[in-house]
């Protein structure tokens, strides 16, 4: 697109589409602040075990990860806004059970029946709703747009967990939990009013479908043979080993070790969420400016030096900086991988590449879940903070010496891509998560 055209064209909060999904899964994403903090409440208060929050954790990121496997499948072939609209559904009936349930006493056992299953829709929606992107906005607008909508829901998610603080003290956090069931009403009412552009289809693949298994490990293929993506797939797989339970352990951390309060986790999370806010206002310029490789590895890098900060924090205020810290970053991150995986995959394939990106990358987030809250319980949480931040910046620094330290160029326009095996580059004819 040439300068001109693009100057001519009208602010993206102006795209009425683009808006009304804008809204909608930033009011969703307020309400899913509130079982982001309440589900960890709820296990911590009925057992008072930091290893259960853990197991809890590991059991619904491996159900995460199953329907991962065959999420992009269903996003490549079916209408992606229905598929969206049907995961929110289901979210919003059996969140709607626990605090029901709740009602007769604490029913730890219903949460490892409904997070998994929970879970396993919310990585269908996360799947559906990264390609959507490509379908809701013009190619060189992308990052753009996921900067956008990650800021709007971290704003969304600064308030949140502040409100779910003060319901859970005051409520309950099944209470908190029932307020996230009302959230998914607005992201299905919002889905259903948008219309989404057509899928750009490969009319060769699609008379041969496979089974989806096969379909699945096509788009594990097109992963492995981008050298960027192969290396930012092994890499955050480390990474997600090392800090899928920091959550937890920072819950733990605040509660058992500072003495704070239900309220106190909620003032926490909210605030540090400004980070996250930060994050994705700056993830676009500091591409553009720096490139894909120096922004990637940096980002990794603070989170290294925040996560272990956390651990030596001794004070409220201090461990709340430091987390909007690693917020930050882990956003200009996460925004940068989820970008380039969306400008540089056939829209045919990207359900499939995200799937597989994801499936792969987090398959050893819950048994780092597990161990990293077991040591937590063992040996302290400062402890295991610092030993999960040291592993960060190995892998920052593992970066280096990948060709992820060699990405660095914007794609140059809506027809711009990426030939296999050349990250970086915009070769003609063809045009994201963490």
């Amino acid at each position: 697109m040439s300068r001109s055209a693009t100057a001519g064209r009208a602010p993206l909060w102006r795209d009425r589409t683009f808006g009304t999904y804008w809204i909608a899964q930033s009011l969703s994403a307020a309400g899913d602040s509130f079982a982001y903090l309440a589900v960890p409440l709820l296990v911590l208060q009925a057992t008072g075990s930091v290893a259960q929050m853990g197991l809890l954790t590991a059991v619904a990121g491996a159900a995460s990860v199953v329907a991962g496997i065959f999420g992009g499948v269903l996003v490549d072939r079916y209408d992606r806004r229905t598929l969206m609209i049907v995961a929110d559904l289901t979210r919003l009936v059996l969140y709607a059970l626990v605090p029901l349930a709740w009602l007769a006493g604490p029913q730890v056992w219903l949460l490892f029946v409904v997070l998994p299953i929970c879970e396993a829709a919310g990585m269908l929606f996360q799947v559906a709703a990264v390609t959507a992107v490509r379908n809701l906005v013009d190619p060189d607008r992308i990052t753009e747009a996921n900067g956008r909508l990650q800021a709007t829901y971290a704003a969304a998610g600064v308030l949140g967990p502040l409100l779910a603080g003060v319901v859970a003290a005051r409520f309950g956090p099944a209470t908190a939990i029932a307020v996230n069931a009302a959230s998914f009403v607005l992201s299905a009412g919002g889905l259903w009013l948008i219309r989404l552009r057509p899928v750009q289809v490969d009319e060769a693949a699609a008379a041969t479908r496979q089974r989806p298994l096969a379909e699945f490990l096509a788009g594990a293929r097109f992963l492995w043979r981008q050298p960027v993506l192969r290396a930012l797939t092994v890499l955050l797989s480390v990474f997600i080993f090392l800090t899928y339970g920091f959550t937890d352990v920072l819950i733990y951390h605040v509660t058992h070790d500072l003495g704070g309060s239900e309220g106190t986790v909620g003032t926490v999370l909210g605030l540090a969420a400004l980070g996250t806010v930060a994050g994705a206002l700056l993830v676009a310029p500091l591409r553009r400016r720096r490139g894909f490789g120096a922004t990637w590895i940096g980002a990794h890098a603070i989170c290294g030096f925040a996560v272990a900060g956390v651990g030596l924090a001794t004070s409220v205020p201090s461990l709340t900086l430091l987390t909007a810290v690693y917020l930050c970053c882990l956003s200009v991150g996460g925004i940068c991988s989820m970008s380039l995986r969306q400008e540089i995959t056939p829209d045919h394939l990207l359900g499939r590449v995200t799937s597989a990106f994801w499936s792969t990358h987090y398959a050893l987030g819950p048994a780092g879940a597990v161990v990293l809250t077991w040591a937590a319980g063992r040996y302290g949480a400062a402890a295991v903070l610092l030993m999960a931040g040291a592993g960060c910046l190995l892998v920052a620094v593992g970066g280096l010496f990948t060709p992820i330290r060699r990405a660095g160029a914007e794609p140059h326009g809506p027809s711009a891509t990426t030939v296999p095996g050349r990250v970086g580059q915009a070769p003609a004819d063809q045009p994201s998560t963490a």
